[in-house]
């Protein structure tokens, strides 16, 4: 099954969730358990789960490239895109990298076979262990515009016997779209605060969009939240699970260790909350 773990904002606690219920599906399950970064502009997982045996790989993306020679301005190209990443200035295309979704399609249309397409790096991903658990990390390179090639490359490395734990981007831009695109189940991680809930409303959106299944766990939790507790209740999510505000967990996640290994009470939450995604799923 592949579990994704979304925000609303930064910083609401999504990657401590991830990393946590990783390990509560390592420890609780009989098949492979595997943690994948996707939050690929700042991934941060590694720096909890420190993997070793790491390999590298290089990700490419396809732009697509214009013999001058051949092309005869017939403009089919720049019609054909969608994303407005072409235009035809002073008898010449001009290719605007930033928007183009290395889709293929100016390639495919073009009359004269004037474009062809180059590979690209835009990025990486470091894979290694953490005991048992599978670790998988997208690093997108500095000054790349999009994502989405190494979400992609990310997510390949999941597989449907397994247990997969996506931590994906915050927020509900394309890449958030695109690390949820084949999950099973969302969860949707909300601190109670009035700019945390109003994110977390637009991203709940997103999955309802998409028709994705989720369950709200609320970080950072002091006390109940009317406001956060009646839209659960009117849109018919389920609340799975309340976490603690503590001093102590945040001690932890500062010196970048993993409360499941050191917390009992976390451990406990987590292999519970394990358990409960299972059988929403």
């Amino acid at each position: 099954m592949k579990i994704a773990v979304l925000s609303g904002k930064g910083g609401a606690g999504k990657t401590y969730v991830s990393v946590n219920l990783a390990m509560a599906a390592m420890n609780n399950s009989h098949e492979i358990a595997r943690y994948l970064d996707c939050d690929v502009e700042e991934p941060n997982g590694h720096l909890f789960l420190k993997p070793s045996n790491i390999k590298k790989e290089i990700v490419y993306r396809k732009l697509p490239v214009f013999d001058e020679n051949k092309c005869d301005g017939c403009r089919k190209c720049v019609e054909f895109c969608k994303f407005n990443a072409l235009a035809y200035v002073n008898g010449k295309v001009k290719l605007f990298d930033e928007i183009c979704h290395s889709c293929g399609g100016c390639e495919i249309v073009c009359p004269q076979n004037a474009i062809k397409e180059v590979e690209n790096e835009t990025g990486c991903l470091e894979y290694g262990q953490h005991g048992e658990l599978e670790v998988v990390s997208g690093f997108l390179n500095l000054g790349e515009a999009s994502g989405v090639s190494v979400i992609s490359k990310t997510l390949s490395h999941a597989d449907n016997q397994d247990v997969n734990i996506i931590d994906c981007p915050p927020g509900s831009a394309c890449t958030v779209m695109e690390s949820v695109s084949d999950c099973d189940y969302a969860l949707l991680v909300v601190e109670p605060t009035s700019f945390g809930i109003h994110n977390f409303k637009m991203v709940h959106e997103l999955v309802n969009v998409l028709k994705i299944p989720c369950g709200v766990i609320i970080n950072k939790s002091t006390e109940k939240v009317d406001e956060l507790e009646k839209y659960c209740a009117d849109s018919g999510v389920k609340i799975l699970a309340y976490l603690p505000f503590s001093k102590k967990i945040a001690e932890t996640n500062a010196e970048s260790n993993i409360a499941y290994e050191i917390n009992d009470e976390t451990k406990i939450i987590f292999d519970d909350l394990f358990q409960v995604v299972k059988r929403e799923v």
